[in-house]
């Protein structure tokens, strides 16, 4: 595996007949920062090695999240990976076969799409303290380190069927060809997060595609994990090896990090986290001006639980009335939705809260965490009409 110059990038993946409006966009952000893809204000909030989708930035462009638009969560920095000398190793004590493969032999693969977000376990995590007036620690998002895309790759199971897998395995661990972490003085290694075998089998895939081009670089070319419905740690970015093994697997994203930590936890945390959880957003500036008048509050909710099946707004902290959904709740994507607001000239409150078909739905608060993970409550959203 290469890492190579956006330069030699761009002209391979021209080679190859791979080269997309996002791989251009690769090729002009010449900026030196950990992200590649421009970062304009009017579409993020940028986080060091972050960059967070303003919401409003999302209002009129349909069910998928536009690539230019697409949140952006990095450990370290986005590498630059040459697809032609990339491979993928699939190893351990739970296959029988160890496996190499190239990026055009992953390609020649029987393929699969789905459409489903991808979501920083944090999301949300700022309102733990301007809401909750708590002090918690990590990027301090809103709720925009959440996308849906459509995604186009190989399953997971179809690659461990070739490797062959023992009726013993009981864990699977990508792990992400990009830069080792070091959290303080302590190197935790590349990233990587083990999941269940029955899980691997099940729905998860090697993306290659992202809305119908080769996947962005900060989005993980040339292949990333996709792993519908979960945080998203567990959808490692710039995949490079899959250990299967017949021993349980562990690394620090899910011993140190990706637990709940608090006093309402043991001392080791809870259990490493998976499903995702419920939330709503409105497709708004934080905070918002508007002007008075009939007009449409539009927005999106969704849940790694299920289909949303209803969502509710309150525009005055007191009623609450059903909104109209827009096209069908996706099983791993969000339900987009609208209600007509007649404001007069004031400061408001805004609030959305949404139930998925299983039931879950978003609390008044989010019980408190030290890592901010999983803030699932109603959020305030400020608003004045002018």
């Amino acid at each position: 595996m290469t890492i190579v110059s956006r330069r030699t990038l761009l002209r391979g993946s021209l080679a190859a007949g791979l080269a997309g409006p996002a791989l251009f966009a690769a090729e002009s952000a010449r900026a030196a920062g950990p992200i590649v893809k421009p970062l304009p204000p009017g579409l993020f909030n940028v986080f060091g090695t972050n960059a967070e989708t303003r919401w409003e930035s999302l209002r009129g462009t349909g069910y998928h999240t536009p690539i230019d638009r697409f949140f952006v969560r990095n450990h370290t920095s986005t590498p630059l990976i040459d697809h032609r000398t990339w491979r993928l190793d699939v190893h351990g004590s739970g296959v029988r076969r160890p496996l190499r493969l190239s990026y055009a032999d992953l390609r020649a693969l029987p393929a699969r799409e789905v459409s489903a977000f991808i979501e920083c376990t944090g999301n949300g995590r700022s309102f733990f303290t301007s809401q909750q007036g708590q002090t918690v620690s990590g990027t301090a998002w809103k709720l925009g380190a959440v996308g849906v895309a459509r995604w186009r790759g190989v399953p997971l199971s179809r690659v461990l069927g070739l490797a062959g897998v023992k009726r013993e395995a009981v864990d699977v661990m990508p792990v992400g060809l990009d830069a080792e972490w070091v959290d303080g003085s302590v190197n935790r290694g590349h990233v990587r997060r083990p999941f269940p075998i029955a899980k691997a089998l099940d729905d998860v895939l090697l993306a290659y595609e992202m809305n119908g081009e080769p996947l962005p670089p900060d989005h993980g070319f040339p292949v990333r994990v996709v792993v519908p419905s979960w945080i998203g740690i567990a959808s490692i970015k710039w995949v490079g090896s899959i250990e299967v093994s017949s021993e349980p697997l562990s690394s620090p994203w899910d011993t140190n990090y990706y637990r709940l930590f608090g006093p309402s936890h043991p001392a080791e945390g809870s259990a490493p986290l998976t499903e995702q959880v419920v939330k709503s957003a409105f497709e708004l500036p934080f905070p918002a001006t508007v002007g008075a008048g009939p007009q449409q509050l539009t927005g999106r909710s969704w849940s790694g639980g299920g289909r949303i099946r209803r969502v509710e707004v309150s525009t005055d902290g007191t009623t609450w009335r059903r909104a109209t959904p827009h096209g069908a709740a996706g099983r791993d994507g969000w339900l987009r939705w609208s209600v007509p607001w007649r404001p007069e000239p004031g400061t408001y409150q805004l609030r959305a809260r949404a139930v998925d078909e299983h039931g879950h739905t978003q609390p008044e608060q989010t019980e408190f965490n030290r890592l901010g993970y999983l803030f699932d409550a109603v959020v305030r959203h400020p608003v004045t009409v002018v």
